[in-house]
């Protein structure tokens, strides 16, 4: 009697251990989507009348700044999307650069300055160039964040 007892005990834990290990590829499956390159968004909302004036400022030196950054391998690529904002608290303007991955921004911070140096000069002279920038627009907020790649 011991041996009909101990059959279906047995058979039962051979059952659990089946469904146990059938459910360990489902944790272990692969994710349906990869991991991007790192996207570095700015949020702006250009005063009312100023847009082209803003335009005009930026963009030949961010231009400059971007095509230095490609160059050093830093910056994969920089767009930017303009449109209506909904509201006097949303933005019109976003500026997103992409970045191959996290570990690009690795010291990152002492290799742009060194390129606003460069191109734009002194401390002095960059912060001029920023204060005169905030006559026409607000910086909303800005984001980094890593883009997702459907499988």
């Amino acid at each position: 009697m011991k041996i009909d007892n101990a059959v279906p005990r047995l058979v039962s834990a051979a059952i659990l251990l089946v469904l146990s290990l059938a459910s360990v590829p489902v944790h272990a499956q692969d994710k349906p989507y990869t991991e991007g390159s790192v996207w570095n968004i700015s949020m702006i909302r250009v005063k009312p009348g100023m847009f082209d004036v803003y335009m005009r400022e930026v963009l030949p030196m961010r231009k400059k700044i971007n095509e230095e950054a490609k160059k050093q391998g830093l910056l994969v690529s920089s767009h930017i999307l303009s449109g209506n904002a909904l509201g006097r608290d949303d933005w019109d303007v976003m500026f997103m650069d992409e970045y191959k991955n996290w570990a690009a921004f690795d010291g990152i911070s002492a290799k742009y300055d060194a390129m606003m140096s460069k191109i734009v000069g002194s401390e002095d002279k960059q912060v001029q160039v920023m204060m005169k920038r905030t006559e026409v627009r607000d910086i909303l907020g800005n984001k980094t964040m890593q883009e997702i790649v459907i499988k």
